[in-house]
């Protein structure tokens, strides 16, 4: 009978190996359970919506975004008139300067020495002066002109640009 017991305290002990050795391995491969189902866990990054909602959401930005450029159209608007009547008044206070630059000149008297011939050369030098001076008035007005219409224009550009961005 010793000698079964024994066999089976041998037994006995080989099982409880067997079962420790179980059990480590099950622990060594549950101890990592919570980090796996993290990573395993999935996470949505991008989430698809359906085209209606899509189109209802620009509308909304667009009904929003809309009076703001508006105020911003007139407030450019307002300020290029307000910028042309600024120049016309600028251009006619240097024509009403240039106007009494040449009137003072021309108020000068004539001294009594120089002959009629002389008169007339002056007369003649005085016309081409004018001359002179209204061709290059039509030429700074013309400058002037071209200039803003390009300015015009890049506003123009830069507001279909803002607009188009939207």
């Amino acid at each position: 009978m010793a000698a079964s017991l024994s066999a089976s305290v041998v037994s006995l002990q080989s099982s409880l190996q067997i079962i420790d050795s179980s059990i480590s391995t099950l622990e060594s491969g549950v101890s990592d359970f919570p980090r796996l189902c993290k990573v395993l866990q999935t996470t949505r990054h991008f989430e698809l919506l359906p085209e209606p909602t899509l189109r209802e959401a620009q509308q909304s930005l667009l009904d929003e975004i809309t009076p703001s450029i508006a105020h911003l159209l007139s407030l450019a608007s307002d300020h290029i008139e307000k910028l042309s009547r600024r120049e016309q008044a600028l251009r006619a206070k240097a024509e009403l300067q240039e106007g009494r630059l040449y009137s003072s000149e021309s108020r000068q008297p004539p001294s009594r020495s120089h002959s009629t011939f002389g008169d007339r050369q002056k007369g003649s030098a005085a016309k081409a002066a004018e001359h002179r001076r209204l061709v290059q008035k039509k030429e700074r007005l013309q400058y002037a002109v071209e200039r803003l219409e390009l300015q015009s224009k890049q506003c123009e550009r830069q507001l279909r640009k803002s607009m188009a961005a939207q």
